[in-house]
């Protein structure tokens, strides 16, 4: 099921968690550009997505739960089940230090609200049901011993720099990340990529009988990108001027 809708500056001022209740989770929303395909398809700042990792096919999933491993922060995953609203991701400007000012100040913001991504501009992922950002350090992972994934903050959007990635585009000559085009995400701290693999099960015998993540994957820092690293975006709430 597709729609197709432009956002007014009135729909633009709701907040993501208003969009989010106002719509269905699973239907895929398609919005106009006036610039021709390139743009039709390209993933815009201030969007909510659901990113899924190609090898596996499961979907980056956060919820607030912590594993009692590793750093302790809160959990990411990637779950095969996609109609959940804990794979939903906000993208935003990467970390501007500019707390106290607008979240898109012109000339700082790495994006623009319902503006294109430019492929390689760094970002940020704020998770919509708790709005910690996605994260990474140099804490080994817990089961594939890579390193820790998680979802950092207070719950109020606000981070360091540990939340930034580039998006780094896979298809020759890509100008935009753009939807059902491969991509891979690069954490420009520790210069590794997001990555997921079938074979890093949460399971009972893995994480026990009472596993808050039982058959979720483990999200890892990898230092290569391969298969295991590469990721779409099919589905999510895109906004457009």
């Amino acid at each position: 099921y597709r729609r197709r809708i432009n956002y007014d500056n009135t729909m633009l001022m709701l907040t993501m968690k208003n969009i989010l209740r106002l719509s269905l989770l699973a239907l895929t929303l398609t919005v106009a550009h006036s610039g021709g395909d390139d743009e039709e398809m390209a993933i815009t700042c201030g969007s909510a997505i659901k990113i899924r990792s190609q090898e596996a096919g499961y979907f980056l999933s956060s919820e607030e739960k912590q594993l009692g491993a590793g750093s302790g922060q809160q959990i990411v995953t990637f779950q095969k089940n996609k109609s959940t609203q804990d794979t939903l991701w906000h993208v935003r400007p990467a970390n501007h230090g500019k707390d106290d000012e607008s979240e898109y100040p012109p000339g700082v913001a790495t994006c623009q609200l319902a503006e294109p991504v430019p492929c390689n501009t760094a970002i940020r992922l704020t998770h919509l049901g708790t709005q910690k950002n996605l994260h990474s350090h140099g804490v080994p992972s817990p089961m594939s011993k890579q390193q820790e994934v998680t979802a950092y903050g207070e719950g109020d959007g606000k981070g360091d720099g540990g939340d930034d990635w580039i998006v780094r585009c896979i298809a020759p000559r890509a100008k935009y990340w753009k939807r059902g085009e491969p991509f891979h995400l690069f954490h420009r701290d520790t210069a590794k990529f997001l990555g997921t693999s079938r074979k890093m099960e949460f399971n009972e015998n893995s994480c026990g009988r009472n596993c808050p993540i039982m058959n979720h994957l483990e999200a890892f820092g990898r230092g290569t990108n391969d298969k295991y690293t590469q990721m779409d975006v099919e589905q999510g709430i895109h906004l457009s001027k």
